[in-house]
């Protein structure tokens, strides 16, 4: 029998326009308004999601792309989805959510305030996904660090963070009314931190926390994993969809927690999916089919999307060459850069933004088109196969998109045993951790 698998929604472009320039435009939603994140949170709530992830970006992008990222509202502009947390939490009852917070640019005595904040205002449903980020750092002031610097500097936040949650220590709130003692200040950790990147004194002012809140990182490179590994509850996986490369990954994460003196059951590791699901085999046999020689406008729009993830004007290179040795500055992931060149690095560019605006079938592992029950298929495959623990599905946090997307799948996962039918409590953790 099928084991259930665990499931959320990955919020990819952040909370910017939504939709902007496609037909769900017209639904009319003013997307600086909650009720359109309301409305998608509370129809994934219902479908069993465990927690939503909201991509973010501090900058708009470097001074030599902020046309190519804008122009089309690709790149931005992009509000703090930190304070559109409340209102998420205040449309739900179980459902977790995850903003991004940048490590580099975000104090670690504000952030550790106000997380916990959130994590009582949600009855322990808050999380954050940690990006190290170093383009932002002028935006901050802060001069940018080298990609494993930044990974350093991650972990002096979270560890300092997780210390100041902990400031108040197992007897530092007491909360007897009768005896007129709320709390033992003398329990108190009044710390002094001076590390290589934050100077920051304890004890926290904010309550103690029952668990902390759920810590969801990105990253493929070694740092990346070696900080997942260690640091965080989710691993937010960008990597291929084989049966052969899930396991290889997840493999890579849980030996990069059992370095740090965890296991595989203190981390989900839970890969980005995006599907495209159809009614039928035969209309995915014919938008597979259309897609096949992509025309000069399906292409730049292919070389705009890549463009605006990697900060790199994809658009100035030579369709005909391969990309150049040294293209891609240090701000921009491993993860990226094979996400577009792949295992053909030397192949011209033509015939790798051909690749990404084909579209494949998922029966035959060539693509991520298919029917609802191919997809269960292929979900239940990797559950045996592989070991792996769920997906995040990925797109715009939009009604139109949520039930074009998940509509048709989520009666057949829960069919299949994949889905959960109902949350235990806990919050997100128990969401996360009790299968």
């Amino acid at each position: 029998m099928a084991e259930l698998q665990h499931f959320g929604y990955f919020f990819s472009r952040g909370f910017g326009p939504q939709a902007w320039g496609r037909s769900d435009w017209d639904w009319g939603y003013d997307w600086t308004k909650p009720d359109l994140y309301q409305q998608s949170v509370r129809t994934l709530e219902q479908a069993g999601m465990d927690l939503v992830v909201a991509e973010d970006a501090v900058s708009l992008g470097s001074p030599a792309t902020l046309d190519l990222r804008m122009r089309q509202a690709y790149g931005g502009p992009k509000h703090d989805p930190l304070l559109l947390a409340p209102y998420l939490f205040a449309a739900t009852s179980h459902i977790g959510i995850a903003p991004t917070v940048n490590a580099g640019i975000t104090p670690p005595y504000l952030a550790a305030r106000q997380f916990a904040t959130l994590a009582h205002l949600s009855s322990d449903r808050f999380g954050i996904n940690v990006v190290t980020d170093v383009g932002s750092a002028r935006h901050a002031g802060l001069p940018p660090l080298p990609h494993d610097r930044a990974y350093d500097r991650a972990e002096e936040w979270i560890t300092l963070i997780r210390r100041l949650w902990h400031s108040w220590g197992p007897s530092g709130y007491i909360g007897e009314p009768s005896g007129w003692r709320f709390a033992d200040g003398d329990a108190l950790d009044a710390f002094h931190h001076e590390g290589d990147f934050f100077t920051a004194d304890g004890p926290l002012n904010a309550l103690p926390l029952d668990s902390d809140p759920v810590v969801v990182s990105p990253g493929g490179s070694g740092r990346g994993l070696a900080f997942a590994g260690t640091h965080s509850d989710v691993q937010l996986a960008l990597a291929p969809l084989s049966a052969a490369a899930v396991a290889d990954h997840r493999a890579g994460v849980v030996a990069a927690a059992e370095a740090a003196g965890r296991s595989a059951a203190d981390i989900r590791v839970l890969f980005v999916l995006k599907p495209v699901v159809v009614a039928s085999t035969e209309e995915a046999d014919r938008l597979v089919a259309a897609s096949e020689h992509p025309s000069d406008d399906a292409l730049r729009a292919a070389a705009v999307a890549w463009s605006s993830d990697s900060e790199t004007d994809l658009l100035a290179l030579d369709l005909d060459a391969p990309v150049p040795d040294g293209t891609f500055g240090e701000h921009v992931s491993a993860g990226t850069i094979r996400g577009l060149l792949g295992n053909t690095p030397d192949a011209p560019l033509r015939e790798l933004l051909t690749r990404k605006a084909r579209l494949g079938r998922i029966d035959s592992r060539s693509g991520l088109v298919g029917t609802a029950d191919e997809f269960a298929d292929y979900i239940e495959e990797l559950g045996s196969d592989a070991d792996n623990d769920g997906f995040l599905f990925s797109g715009d946090l939009h009604p139109a998109q949520v039930h074009r997307m998940l509509g048709d799948l989520v009666p057949v996962l829960r069919r299949r045993g994949l889905l959960r039918r109902e949350y235990g409590a806990g919050g997100v953790r128990g969401n996360l951790f009790d299968f």
